[in-house]
Parts: structure tokens; C-alpha cells; sequence
């Protein structure tokens, strides 16, 4: 069992807790059902969100749905000019069999523009 990198990214349409909350839940449940993660596979999941995006830690939906036992760090992205607005961002660290290139990294909404190369977009 080797422990591998999941990334991941969706944007939200204002910054509210439900939408926050809604983009966490659809962010997750696409990277665990795309790459047959269990709850207990997550070692940590490191969240990051654009300055715009205040009003709940993304890690807080995530515990939500069950990921209670690993660690989740949430982090403010850079500020960078021309950057994508209204961003969260995940990164997960599992315990798997898989090869980290059979890996399937999520990119939804206006995130897709981020990773065309993941995400299907290209």
C-alpha cells in the first residue's frame, strides 16, 4: 500500500456557508466515487480557498461527511493577479494500491480551466 496524491477544485457562485458546504460535498463525493475511496484510506486532506471565500472552513463539511478520523488543514490560496476567483481547492493523501497515475484528479465548474489536462477539458 503506498500513500498517494488526489487533487481537486470547484468554484462557488457567492460565498455563503450552504454554498461552500454544497461545492465541499459535490468536490468529495466526485473524488471519492472517481477513485474508489474509503473513508479510512484518507490520511489528511489540505483545503485551500481564494481570499474572496470566508464564510465556513471547507474542513468543516468534509467532517460532515464522515471524514472525522484525518487530519484537514484549510489554508487561504495566494492572491494572484488574473487567478481564478472564488476557488476551493483540495489536495487528499490516501492509502492505496492504485499507481498515482491511475489516479483521478476532479476539477468541476469553473475549476475545470485550472487542469484541461485532468479534467477533460482539453
Amino acid at each position: 500500500m503506498a500513500i498517494r496524491s488526489v487533487r481537486g477544485a470547484i468554484t462557488i457562485d457567492a460565498d455563503g456557508p450552504d454554498d461552500v458546504r454544497d461545492a465541499v460535498h459535490e468536490l468529495l463525493t466526485a473524488i471519492v466515487e472517481a477513485n474508489g475511496i474509503a473513508v479510512d484510506d484518507v490520511v489528511s486532506m489540505l483545503f485551500s480557498c481564494t481570499p474572496d471565500i470566508s464564510s465556513i472552513y471547507p474542513g468543516a463539511p468534509a467532517r460532515d461527511m464522515g471524514f472525522v478520523h484525518c487530519g484537514i488543514m484549510c489554508l487561504q490560496e495566494m492572491d494572484v493577479w488574473g487567478g481564478l476567483p472564488s476557488c476551493i481547492r483540495v489536495m487528499l493523501l490516501i492509502e492505496t494500491d492504485k499507481a498515482q497515475k491511475d489516479i483521478v484528479h476532479i476539477y468541476l465548474r469553473d475549476a475545470k480551466q485550472l487542469r484541461p489536462d485532468l479534467s477533460g477539458e482539453n
